[in-house]
């Protein structure tokens, strides 16, 4: 039985991955395949989906803030 408040491990991991700073795109690309086994691009709808999770937020509020706004802000630049 899961814990509907909680967030899986993947969930956890893919925030986890964005806390930290990468040397560039191609690292960290191969870091999610490595680590996570997905491709880049499942990674970026897991977080964009996890952006909208109020899970997520309570799990780490400082990231999921940080990557509204840059989310936000690419929206309103389009």
């Amino acid at each position: 039985m899961t814990d509907d408040t909680v967030l899986s491990e993947r969930d956890r991991a893919v925030l986890a991955m964005e806390q930290r700073s990468w040397p560039g795109a191609g690292a960290k690309e191969r870091a999610v395949r490595e680590r996570l086994g997905i491709s880049p691009v499942r990674y970026y709808q897991l977080l964009n989906a996890l952006l909208d999770d109020p899970r997520a937020l309570a799990h780490d509020p400082v990231t999921v803030n940080r990557l509204r706004r840059v989310r936000d802000g690419k929206r309103e630049r389009r």
